[in-house]
C-alpha cells in the first residue's frame, strides 16, 4: 500500500464539509467500486487529511456518501498507522474488558473546538482495503478513538451528539469563536492567524 505521503502525493486538497451540511447527517453508501476513482478519491482524502493536519477523515467530510475513510494515526505506543477502510465495522470492548478513556476530541468538520469524550480505549474495524481487499485492524489509544469517530461519521453521527448538553454547549461556543479563522473554504485556502482578523 502506498505511504499518506505517496497518497497525497496524486492528489488534490478538497473544501472540509461542516456538520451543518446535510452529506454529514445521511447513512452513507457502500463502496462497490475499487478502481480508478476511488483511488483517486482516496488520494484526495489524504492530501486534505494532511493539509488541515488531521489524522483522520471520513468520505462525508468531502462531501462524498460513500462509507468509507481513511487514517494516519498514532496508537497507544505512539505508533503511526495509517490505512484506508471501506465498509467498516467496529467492534467494541464489553462487560469487564470495556475500559473508557475521556480524553478530549475534535473534528475537521467542527474546527477548532474539542471536548473531552469517553470511549473505549480498544476498537477493533473491520472492511475493505481500496482493492477491495479484507482488513482488520486493532485500534489502541488515539487510534480506537479515530476508528470509532470516523465509523461514526458514515452511519450521519458526529461526535457532538455522544456529549452531555453542557458539553455540546462548550463545543460550540469554542467552534463559534474560532470560526472566522476558517474560510469556507478550508483547507484548500488556509487557516488565518487570529491577527489577519
Amino acid at each position: 500500500m502506498p505511504t499518506p505521503q505517496e497518497w497525497a502525493a496524486k492528489g488534490k486538497v478538497l473544501r472540509v464539509t461542516r456538520w451543518t451540511e446535510p452529506v454529514m447527517r445521511n447513512p452513507t453508501r457502500p463502496v462497490t467500486q475499487f478502481g480508478e476513482d476511488l483511488h483517486q478519491l482516496v488520494a484526495d482524502m489524504f492530501a486534505t487529511m494532511a493539509a488541515a493536519d488531521g489524522v483522520g477523515l471520513a468520505a462525508p467530510q468531502v462531501d462524498v456518501d460513500l462509507a468509507l475513510f481513511v487514517f494516519y494515526c498514532p496508537d497507544k505506543d505512539d505508533h503511526l498507522q495509517y490505512g484506508v477502510v471501506c465498509n467498516p465495522v467496529v467492534t467494541l470492548p464489553e462487560g469487564k474488558d470495556r475500559r473508557l478513556d475521556a480524553t478530549e476530541e475534535g473534528c475537521l468538520s467542527w474546527p477548532g473546538a474539542y471536548q473531552p469524550l469517553a470511549r473505549p480505549d480498544v476498537a477493533v474495524c473491520e472492511g475493505q482495503n481500496e482493492n477491495g481487499e479484507p482488513i482488520r485492524i486493532e485500534g489502541t489509544g488515539l487510534l480506537a478513538r479515530c476508528l470509532q469517530h470516523e465509523t461514526d461519521h458514515l452511519s450521519g453521527t458526529v461526535f457532538g451528539d455522544r456529549l452531555s448538553k453542557r458539553s455540546r454547549r462548550l463545543l460550540n461556543e469554542q467552534h463559534d469563536s474560532m470560526a472566522a479563522l476558517y474560510p469556507a473554504d478550508w483547507p484548500v485556502s488556509r487557516k488565518r492567524a487570529p491577527a489577519d482578523l
